[in-house]
């Protein structure tokens, strides 16, 4: 009997141990979405995030460094990532006129009507010399992973990771609401998809994104902290 007890202790404190283990668990290494190429494609539909060659978003916002404006434009050129054809997206952000961040994002859609976020090349500029390309990553590559940016059918409490990669990027969105409307210098806009998108790398940055049908992409960005506003222009 003594040596059934000390046995089935054993147990106990194993299976304790394993508890505690998978509690403490980062949530980044229980994130592994499984990736098959040919549920894949470049070609991006998704009505709040629509990625036609060729299409030119731009923004601009007031800050305490000065004028900032980004552009962001869809290429026709695409790149294999995990064996997945993305399509590019050069996102450039000036600084009263001056290039300060040039960055090629890669897109694809699943079959289901998903995008999905595959990573960047990113690099930092000052007096039009580079400085950095410290955010750069690739999922597939070093532990990083695809992340969602926009949900096939999005609800209501949705919360899903943008991109992962363990201490670099790792941002979150929760979707808000549904049927935002706004006004910006592009336009009028109502039906939009509002999420709230943070990190924990940085408790400080928390934003509002507003992701309308008529633009297919993104019409607003609102900085929590200060309440700046980058707004769609064309």
């Amino acid at each position: 009997m003594k040596n059934i007890l000390i046995v089935g202790s054993f147990i106990v404190l194993i299976v304790g141990t394993l508890f505690l283990y998978s509690k403490r668990t980062p949530a980044g290494n229980t994130y592994d979405p499984q990736i098959s190429p040919a549920d894949f494609s470049s070609e991006v539909t998704n009505m709040f995030f629509t990625l036609e060659p060729g299409t030119v978003f731009v923004y601009e916002a007031e800050k305490a460094e000065g004028h900032e404006r980004i552009e962001v434009t869809v290429l026709s050129e695409t790149r294999m990532v995990m064996g997945v054809e993305a399509v590019i997206v050069k996102d450039q952000v000036f600084l009263d006129g001056e290039l300060i961040e040039d960055t090629r994002d890669w897109y694809a859609e699943d079959l289901e009507g998903n995008v999905w976020y595959f990573g960047e090349e990113t690099a930092e500029y000052e007096g039009g010399v580079m400085t950095t390309t410290a955010g750069s990553w690739e999922a597939g590559i070093d532990g990083a992973k695809p992340g969602l940016i926009m949900k096939a059918n999005p609800q209501v409490g949705d919360s899903y990771r943008l991109e992962y990669y363990a201490g670099e990027a790792e941002d979150m969105a929760d979707v808000v609401t549904l049927n935002e409307s706004l006004v910006v210098p592009a336009g009028a806009f109502t039906g939009c998809l509002k999420t709230y998108d943070y990190t924990p790398l940085d408790p400080n940055a928390k934003e509002y994104k507003y992701y309308c049908p008529e633009v297919q992409g993104v019409a607003l960005e609102v900085n929590i902290e200060d309440n700046e506003r980058m707004e769609l222009i064309s």
